[in-house]
């Protein structure tokens, strides 16, 4: 079967919004490594502080998913003309506030806690 003269459809490896092997492998590599060192850094505690271990891993877990984001779902500037990337930086907005939110509820739900309700407290209910 011939191909119309009128068929503007590129071939499938010219479509952009397709990785190339390289870039896969690339993104294979990086995941590894942004696993494999929070790991070690729980495992061994070797920031000694928990505090700063969380730190660690939550920058980790950010930098995974930007790597995620560039080599597995091609989300960039060039894709569908920006809106990709418009409609990245609009989940990450939400994302964040709602994290905010929830930390900033759950903070002053704790220290608005009346000391009856305190877990391990009698109460002084007859």
């Amino acid at each position: 079967m011939s191909a119309s003269p009128h068929d503007t459809t590129p071939p499938v490896a010219e479509m952009a919004g397709h990785g190339s092997k390289q870039s896969y492998l690339v993104g294979f590599g990086l995941s590894a490594v942004l696993t494999a060192i929070p790991f070690w850094l729980v495992m061994s505690g070797a920031l000694g502080s928990p505090g700063w271990t969380a730190i660690a891993v939550i920058l980790f877990a950010v930098l995974q998913i930007l790597v995620h984001t560039t080599c597995f779902l091609h989300v960039n500037t060039q894709a569908e003309g920006g809106w990709s990337m418009i409609a990245y930086i609009f989940t990450a907005v939400i994302l964040i506030i709602t994290i905010a939110g929830s930390l900033w509820i759950m903070f002053h739900l704790n220290s608005n806690m009346m000391p009856s309700m305190m877990v391990g407290e009698p109460s002084n209910v007859s």
